[in-house]
């Protein structure tokens, strides 16, 4: 049953590689505005989730639907159109081009934003990205390289931001800069599905969380339901 107030709805997904099965009847919801966090430990199916969404590995079974239109069968590059931007597990920026080719190459603002992202605008966000305007994507510190996939998919000024593992294997500082932007964006109403191991921060600005366990929801609520229950934590999320 379709859910009005959903922006993004994704509702008992099956997903497989070949013959082996990842998602078992995955569910999330995320609305207009609102921080999002999928949770779960490693190999769960978190990023195939977002794959899913994403058309790059298609569900087999359930419904995907965005904006209330069904997507669950169309091509990556249509989802991307009716705006999604993604920030990939592995960053994935373009090696070759700098910084600010990486930034322009996708950029635009198909859906008609009144305050569109511009490359003023981020690197207001991240000052460091004017600094290294010039510089190959692929001589990038890792941080930054992070900050520069963040900036690219904000550049098409997506109406649903999905992050694979915000601060993975960044240094300190860098995570919280890159905190720092997420409160930032949700601040600006911002919607944002991410993926990241802080428990903390994640529940100190996203409004709900979902757990994932073997391909399935298991848990679904808001951060003050979370911080209540350790043992949930601690069975789902290692904690």
């Amino acid at each position: 049953m379709a859910d009005a107030s959903a922006l993004l709805e994704v509702e008992e997904i099956e997903t497989c590689y070949g013959l082996s099965q990842v998602l078992f009847g995955m569910s999330l919801q995320v609305r207009s505005g609102e921080m999002v966090a999928l949770m779960g430990r490693n190999g769960m199916g978190k990023t195939t989730t977002i794959r899913s969404i994403m058309g790059l590995t298609p569900a087999r079974a359930g419904a995907i639907r965005f904006a209330g239109q069904d997507v669950r069968k169309l091509p990556s590059f249509r989802i991307a159109q009716l705006g999604i931007g993604l920030v990939p597990e592995g960053r994935q920026i373009f090696p070759n081009l700098t910084v600010y080719e990486n930034l322009v190459a996708a950029s635009g603002n198909r859906l008609g934003s009144e305050n569109p992202w511009s490359i003023e605008k981020i690197h207001a966000l991240f000052p460091r990205l004017a600094e290294r305007g010039g510089n190959m994507g692929g001589t990038l510190s890792g941080g930054e390289q992070q900050m520069l996939a963040i900036g690219r998919a904000l550049m098409t000024n997506p109406r649903l931001l999905i992050l694979d593992e915000a601060t993975e294997g960044l240094a300190p500082l860098i995570r919280d800069e890159i905190w720092n932007c997420l409160s930032m964006l949700k601040a600006r109403g911002q919607a944002v599905l991410v993926i990241d191991k802080n428990v903390e921060h994640l529940t100190r600005i996203a409004d709900r969380h979902t757990i994932i366990e073997r391909g399935r929801t298991v848990w679904s609520g808001t951060s003050a339901q979370l911080m209540a229950e350790p043992e949930l934590q601690h069975r789902y999320l290692g904690i």
